[in-house]
């Protein structure tokens, strides 16, 4: 049990055995069984406590993405009773079956154990999902429009879906990231629909944004840095903390805001992170024309504790479900507002840029002339730990080389599903089943992301495997001079060819 850590080992052992008795005893007060565990177990009642509230939590999820599942698995696993819906038949029937439709470190054990317990259940039927529960996430969607800003097609859907089963005092909580403004138009959603049905009862709308990392989801949902709930209600807040209180116990990681709040929260520390990253890439590009190293400026400005070292990596650009959408999404509110949004545009600018680099260093290096030659990738997701191919760096430089006459022969331990479903049918691309079969007889190795399998290679054997001894690093992976010594045509980001 990944999220039940927070329970001392000592008392872990008991956990199904309390479950087993809650779930016997439904009707029975809290009082009444507080004693039957402690007699039979011999445990404080504190951890009790804790077990028996979560379980009688009745929690739905509206939507079973990446961070839907996340989120129902987690709060399943602590022994809340979690129906997640899905419209999408075939993805209930898969997750019913076990089969994860997503790759994240531990989610699969988490969803099957709690499944088994009977804690996470899975429906297409809102009724089911939604007729006993109290918290209600809504998990959906958001996909940029055409105009770069988030599309709520989808959460308005849910909000009227969810007017047809809520119960009395039912809390809506907006888990997907969402505009400025959002928890409002579901509010004003419901309500109109709960009045063309003529039913009349109360009910809450907070937001409470999510903040999961790609590939440590898990340990990031069950091991807060905060826990942000906007709302304007005391009842919603204590709710909430109730809901959260496994997960907020070694400090008081709990923080509320108003709604407006709370929604910009989440969109001002993705476009943070993306401008960090966006800020390093260009002093990378920087460093390459002046004849610096930009690994030993990183260092340097990292020391400073004002800076600090995270998110100072350069590399190819940042990609994946959050950053691309998030920063166009926040420069459209403020365009919308009247605020010329000059940052976040540069931002993007230099991201879209950057991803061109390891095309534009490729090319460079066999002058030219890409037709006809093999490129082995390695590295697909657009980081380690998932198979995350949204926006991601390896789609450009494929695309161009393909659109060159090259061939592509790509390996990634975790995407392939993935890249066979964007590119399955395109001729001259092919997938690897291991590293060492993506570089036999390439003309060039091309390094997109920084699994920690790529990261210790004989670069001797490397030459030899590649029939041009060209590697282009996307990730800063290795050291230039050892590469040189090893036969290697190295080429990497902000630092010295050799």
């Amino acid at each position: 049990m990944v999220c039940n850590s927070v329970i001392p080992f000592c008392e872990e052992r008991w956990i199904d055995s309390i479950h087993s008795i809650v779930n016997t005893l439904q009707t029975i007060t809290i009082a009444a069984v507080l004693p039957l565990c402690e007699h039979i177990f011999g445990i404080r009642s504190r951890v009790v406590k804790v077990l028996i509230k979560e379980v009688i939590v009745n929690i739905a999820i509206v939507g079973t993405g990446y961070v839907g599942l996340v989120t129902g698995a987690c709060f399943a696993d602590v022994g809340n009773k979690v129906w997640c819906l899905d419209i999408d038949a075939k993805k209930i029937t898969d997750l019913q079956n076990g089969q994860i439709p997503i790759y994240e470190p531990g989610l699969e054990k988490l969803v099957v154990d709690n499944h088994r317990r009977g804690n996470l259940q899975f429906t297409t039927d809102a009724k089911t999902a939604l007729q006993d529960a109290e918290i209600i996430f809504i998990a959906v969607g958001t996909p940029p429009d055409e105009d770069g800003s988030a599309d709520l097609q989808y959460v308005i859907a849910v909000a009227k879906t969810l007017a047809e089963h809520i119960q009395p005092n039912a809390i809506v909580v907006d888990k997907s990231t969402v505009p400025v403004g959002t928890a409002l138009k579901v509010r004003q959603t419901i309500e109109a629909k709960l009045e063309s049905l003529g039913r009349e009862l109360p009910f809450y709308v907070c937001s409470n944004p999510e903040f999961l990392k790609e590939g440590n989801a898990v340990d990031d949902f069950c091991r807060p840095a905060r826990i942000i709930v906007g709302t304007d209600s005391d009842y919603v807040e204590q709710k909430m903390k109730e809901c959260y209180a496994p997960f907020n116990r070694s400090r008081d990681k709990f923080i509320t805001m108003d709604i407006p709040s709370a929604e910009l929260t989440k969109y001002a520390a993705n476009a943070m992170l993306a401008t960090k990253i966006s800020f390093m890439n260009e002093i990378a590009n920087i460093a390459e024309k002046v004849g610096a190293d930009i690994e030993m400026v990183r260092q340097g400005i990292g020391s400073d504790p004002r800076i600090g070292y995270h998110f100072i990596y350069p590399g190819a650009g940042y990609g994946g479900s959050c950053f691309p959408k998030d920063v166009r999404a926040l420069a459209n509110t403020a365009e919308e507002n009247g605020i010329n949004p000059q940052l976040l545009r540069s931002v993007e600018a230099v991201n879209n840029f950057q991803k061109t680099t390891l095309w534009l260093k490729l090319n460079h290096a066999l002058s030219g002339n890409v037709k006809g030659k093999t490129i082995a990738i390695w590295g697909l997701a657009f980081k380690p730990n998932t198979d995350d191919m949204r926006d991601a760096p390896s789609r450009v430089i494929i695309d161009e080389i393909l659109k060159a006459g090259g061939k592509v022969v790509a390996f990634d331990p975790a995407a392939g599903r993935e890249a066979t479903r964007l590119y399955g049918d395109s001729n001259g691309f092919e997938l690897a089943a291991t590293k060492e079969a993506a570089i036999a007889g390439a003309d060039a190795l091309v390094i997109c992301t920084e699994w920690a399998e790529f990261k210790v290679v004989d670069f001797k054997s490397l030459a030899k495997s590649l029939k041009t001894p060209l590697v282009i690093d996307g990730r800063n992976l290795f050291d230039p001079k050892s590469a040189a010594e090893g036969g290697i045509e190295y080429h990497s980001v902000g630092r010295p060819t050799l």
